[in-house]
């Protein structure tokens, strides 16, 4: 199997829930239907019956009966939710009424069933921006305790022909935070080397990327870089991390060798920790588009329980794929 294959075969095993929000979406809902068809995930869609059952005509398949469909405005938990809603969000202000309509609107009422226990986990963004997905899951999932920061990682796939390396490879933060300091820069990496463990269950090998390699420019963004990899070393000496680093000394071992980089990692790193977002976002997309990388992401890492955002470009694969993560990283959060 490849690692795909192994973290769908690992949703699979864990049989987690997983809410959807954006059943009014084909191709959410045909993920939905594939995933519960597969047993990758129990299924629970955010909306009304008669709206699901006649997408589901239009698109030419059939919604599982597995599949449950909650709809807020008259759903016996939504007391409930509402009332966890008013508890979490009362110190800003928001009243009871606030509450009660807040927990109706669809990409609440999936992050509060979450929070309540009620799912697993929760998938959404095709319809909606990336900043509302993660504004929800802070304000009503939270942070993990300890963590004091949420950032995100796109999960690369390079198993193509034409791909030299194949395997998985992980690259942070391309999604969430824009322009994070030395302390931000080593607790992404810290993240991300345990979001590959937990999917992939390989050892992970962190690269710190910049524009140069092992002091070749001076510049205080390679500074950062340098004293972000002295924090993740402090803090997880277990870890093997280096950089500052070009990409081609952190991928290829022959450059690596030639550039003085052949220790700890030698050109072999299989998590790649971009500066900012701006190099991040930039970098995923290139490898995606020209290189032919499927990317699954971006996935959320350091909150308490799994909230994950989608592509507004997405296809129904690449909801199905999220849909697997999610699973499994609630498995990891049990």
């Amino acid at each position: 199997m490849n690692q795909l294959e192994k973290i769908f075969a690992n949703a699979k095993r864990l049989n987690k829930m997983i809410i959807l929000p954006e059943s009014n979406d084909r191709r959410v809902l045909e993920a939905a239907c594939k995933a519960a068809e597969m047993g990758v995930a129990r299924i629970i869609l955010v909306g009304e019956k008669s709206d699901i059952d006649k997408l589901c005509a239009e698109i030419g398949i059939t919604c599982p009966e597995a599949i449950e469909v909650v709809a807020p405005e008259s759903s016996d938990l939504l007391p409930e939710l509402s009332k966890l809603y008013f508890t979490l969000r009362k110190h800003k202000g928001v009243t009871e009424e606030d509450a009660d309509k807040a927990a109706r609107n669809p990409y609440v009422f999936a992050a509060l069933m979450v929070k309540a226990g009620h799912a697993d986990g929760t998938v959404s963004g095709a319809a909606c921006s990336t900043a509302d997905v993660v504004r929800t899951a802070i304000q009503v999932i939270g942070a993990a305790p300890g963590t004091r920061l949420v950032s995100s990682f796109f999960l690369m796939m390079l198993e193509a022909d034409h791909h030299a390396k194949k395997g998985a490879f992980l690259f942070s933060d391309c999604g969430l935070v824009i322009d994070p300091d030395a302390a931000e820069l080593s607790k992404i990496a810290i993240a991300a080397a345990g979001s590959y463990s937990m999917l992939t269950g390989d050892t992970p090998r962190v690269a710190m990327l910049s524009f140069a390699t092992r002091g070749s420019a001076s510049h205080p963004m390679v500074d950062k870089v340098e004293q972000a990899v002295k924090l993740v070393r402090l803090n997880r000496p277990d870890l093997a991390v280096d950089g500052a680093l070009q990409f081609d000394a952190a991928f290829v071992p022959e450059i690596a060798k030639s550039k003085g980089a052949a220790e700890p990692l030698g050109g072999e790193a299989n998590i790649f920790i971009f500066p900012d977002l701006q190099a991040g976002n930039i970098g995923y997309k290139i490898a995606q588009r020209i290189g032919g990388a499927s990317a699954i992401g971006p996935v959320l890492q350091g909150l308490d329980k799994p909230a994950n955002d989608l592509s507004r470009g997405c296809s129904a694969e690449d909801v199905l794929d999220m849909i697997a993560v999610t699973a499994c990283q609630a498995g990891a959060q049990q």
